[in-house]
C-alpha cells in the first residue's frame, strides 16, 4: 500500500533520536516515539508500519498517526507530543453541590439497592436537582477527594 505520509530524517534529526534511544533520555512515550520514526525512515530502515507495530508493540494506527504529525506538524511535536488547545474544562460542580453529593451518598441508597453505584448516585443527584446534569465520573471524583 502506498503511504500518505513519508518519513525522511534529517542527519541531525537521525542522530538525535539514535541519542534518545541509546540514553532513553526523556519519557517512556518520547523513547518509543523516537524508535518508531527511526524505522520509518525511508532512507534508512524503512520498514513497514505492520512491523514497527508488531516490534514496538503498539497498533499500526499509532504509526500511522505519528508519519503524519511529523509530516504536517513537525519534528519537535512529533517526538514530544502536542500540548492541549484548551486547558481542562472548570470544575462542573461547586463547593456545596459537592457536599450535597457527599451527603446523598452517606445516606441510605434506594429501596432494592443495597449500595450506591456511581451511577445510581449520578441520576440521584440529577433527580434531587443538586445539578443539572452529571456524570458517574464527575461523582467518582468528587467522592475520590472526599471518602
Amino acid at each position: 500500500m502506498q503511504k500518505k505520509y513519508i518519513v525522511r530524517l534529517s542527519e541531525s534529526e537521525h542522530q538525535h533520536l539514535e541519542e534518545i534511544v541509546k540514553t532513553l533520555s526523556g519519557s517512556s512515550q518520547k523513547v518509543r516515539r523516537a524508535q518508531i520514526l527511526l524505522k520509518a525512515d525511508i532512507e534508512r530502515a524503512n520498514w513497514s508500519d505492520q512491523s514497527i507495530a508488531e516490534a514496538y508493540n503498539c497498533r499500526r494506527q499509532t504509526v500511522e498517526n505519528l508519519r503524519r504529525r511529523l509530516v504536517e506538524d513537525g519534528f519537535e511535536v512529533a517526538l514530544n507530543g502536542k500540548r492541549r488547545s484548551q486547558p481542562p474544562t472548570e470544575k462542573l460542580l461547586d463547593g456545596e453541590q459537592e457536599a450535597q453529593v457527599i451527603a446523598t451518598r452517606l445516606g441510605r441508597p434506594p429501596k432494592g439497592y443495597s449500595t450506591w453505584s456511581l451511577r445510581l448516585l449520578a441520576r440521584k443527584v440529577v433527580e434531587l436537582g443538586i445539578a443539572e446534569t452529571v456524570s458517574h465520573e464527575t461523582v467518582r471524583q468528587t467522592l475520590k477527594k472526599t471518602v
